[in-house]
């Protein structure tokens, strides 16, 4: 921020509801607790979701997952499970849910300006008879976070009709170096030359996205 520019910083409940308007009675409205038909349907078609975690101490974490269409399983009308796949062994959130199992999801269709929203409780698990029915390429998930959803609803378009995400036509031009590039730049601890590195990201990212 300019050392010339003051925020003007909203502190209040009242003030933000008052900048922002009332919520319409539609819209406040939405919100289930149970899984419709067409909730099961949007998570069937669904590749790819976003995790968002935050520990004890309120600090967030927000991770991508990504899988054939269907991967996140409806156990039943109040419960689904998201299966894990070899990462960057981190874990951010999966720590953060050991010490707080409050999540947010946020599930997306290629296509599609509307997303799914769940809000719940999570917990870890490293093996259930489902765990089958997850296996990709012949690899079983390495475990996988149950949902109790206490809140789903479908979120408007807006956001998506603003970013043209979804528009080819009107993206912006790519002009950001590659992921080896990147890593070279930002971390100072790497010693590969970015040609190493490029090869790696290349041939590691196609060969180990199941087997890790």
């Amino acid at each position: 921020m300019a050392e010339n520019t003051v925020a003007n910083e909203i502190t209040d409940p009242t003030d933000l509801r008052q900048l922002l308007g009332e919520v319409a009675p539609r819209v406040a409205a939405k919100e289930r607790k149970a899984l419709h038909t067409r909730d099961r349907e949007w998570i069937a078609n669904t590749p790819f979701l976003v995790v968002c975690t935050s520990d004890a101490n309120g600090n967030c974490d927000a991770s991508p997952k990504g899988d054939p269409a269907g991967f996140v399983r409806v156990l039943d009308d109040t419960t689904i499970a998201i299966p894990e796949r070899p990462g960057n062994r981190r874990a951010d959130g999966y720590l953060n849910i050991l010490s707080n199992p409050h999540i947010g999801l946020l599930f997306m269709i290629p296509g599609r300006g509307e997303t799914l929203r769940i809000n719940g409780r999570a917990r870890l698990v490293r093996d259930a008879p489902y765990f089958d029915d997850m296996v990709v390429r012949g690899h079983r998930p390495i475990l996988a976070v149950e949902v109790d959803i206490d809140q789903i609803f479908f979120h408007c378009a807006k956001a998506f009709l603003r970013s043209h995400l979804w528009e080819p036509e009107n993206w912006p031009q790519d002009t950001l170096p590659s992921q080896a590039r990147l890593v070279k730049e930002v971390q100072a601890n790497v010693t590969e030359t970015a040609e190493e590195l490029e090869r790696y990201y290349a041939e590691h990212y196609a060969a180990k996205l199941y087997r890790g």
